[in-house]
């Protein structure tokens, strides 16, 4: 009882110490004559990032940092990776937003009395092969155009003692539009800590800390008149300069407690507090009933307390059966309410040994 009851007051700590600094920021920010509501939305690039990954995961509102059930973990948080037991591998396929489509694959590979290594590949399609028209030719030029966002990345992940775990990440970014790219590098670092309360994990991590993003191509290159009084110079080339921007940087601290486990049957509850670059603070929330280890159901509440939240509401379902050899296969789907712009359903389908 006493466990529990302590168990119970971490959790509600973790809860209310960011509601009341939020409560305290609104209270200081009392009208004036210029604006103080401004966020940074729409100012970074390579905001794929940002979308999570994992049916699982969006059921549960992204609260996902301190929960570990497979290769997933990878995106959420690379000290999560080193708990897995075996051989984990993800496949995840989302119909995003205004018809774009996020796909990600992530394998993760124990290291044995160490921890784990793992690899991924997350993959945002835009548009694909469209056809470049022009005003002289309004059909076509017959040459086609596609802009997408690609991220390749490696986790290493070691178990420091039986409570504490840390990862790092290290990814490849890229974003192209018809002949321009953009590229850089990028670090996820992440822990896990098992307390020793039972069933409770706390965990942080920061992620996608590199450097900024700037296209050039040969698109940028346009003839220049330098002296339109003499035609000596009408054609000279010039290359057109782009800004470059800065990834979307996230700071989250989050905590997983297992309030029911009896072997069976199991019931979990999670929350994530997030500190991004690109918006406001913000809270995750998320629950999940396992029965019988086989059927899962799910829900959650994403971005509480962002400023010009649309939808929020999650919820999904997942199953497990075990296969032959030790070979588990799982099946997750989930869907999420994005208000006016209607919904988003994720498929993830899972193999571990």
């Amino acid at each position: 009882m006493k466990s529990f009851l302590y168990g119970l007051r971490v959790c509600l700590g973790i809860i209310l110490v960011p509601i009341i600094l939020l409560a305290q920021e609104e209270a200081d920010l009392l009208p004036t004559n210029f604006a103080t509501d401004i966020t940074n939305s729409g100012t970074n690039a390579a905001s794929f990032l940002t979308i999570g990954v994992g049916a699982r995961a969006q059921a549960m509102g992204n609260a996902s940092i301190a929960i570990n059930a497979d290769a997933s973990a990878l995106y959420w948080n690379p000290g999560a990776v080193a708990s897995l037991n075996g051989f984990s591998l993800v496949v995840d396929h989302t119909e995003w937003l205004a018809d774009t489509k996020l796909d990600f694959i992530g394998m993760v590979f124990p290291i044995p009395r160490v921890g784990a290594f793992g690899v991924s590949v997350l993959s945002l399609q835009s548009i694909s092969d469209q056809p470049v028209r022009t005003i002289l030719q309004p059909d076509g030029t017959g040459e086609t155009y596609s802009a997408g966002n690609l991220s390749l990345a490696a986790t290493l992940s070691l178990s420091l003692t039986d409570r504490f775990a840390i990862g790092v990440t290290g990814k490849y970014i890229n974003e192209s539009l018809w002949n321009e790219t953009a590229a850089t590098f990028a670090a996820d670092i992440g822990v896990v800590y098992q307390t020793r309360l039972p069933g409770l994990r706390l965990a942080a991590t920061i992620s996608n800390f590199g450097g900024d993003m700037k296209l050039s191509g040969r698109d940028l290159v346009r003839p220049y008149d330098d002296d339109p009084g003499n035609y000596s110079n009408d054609r000279l080339n010039v290359a057109l300069k782009t800004d470059a921007f800065p990834l979307p940087l996230y700071f989250r601290f989050g905590f997983g407690y297992t309030l029911l486990n009896t072997g069976m049957n199991q019931f979990l509850v999670t929350a994530d507090l997030l500190h991004p670059s690109d918006s406001n603070e913000a809270i995750n929330f998320g629950a999940e009933y396992i029965a019988f280890k086989t059927l899962s159901l799910r829900g959650g509440y994403r971005s509480i307390f962002e400023k010009d939240r649309l939808g929020g509401m999650t919820f999904g379902v997942g199953l497990s059966r075990p296969l032959i050899g030790g070979l588990n296969l799982g099946f997750d789907y989930s869907y999420a309410d994005w208000g006016i712009l209607e919904n988003t359903q994720r498929i993830s389908i899972s193999l571990s040994y």
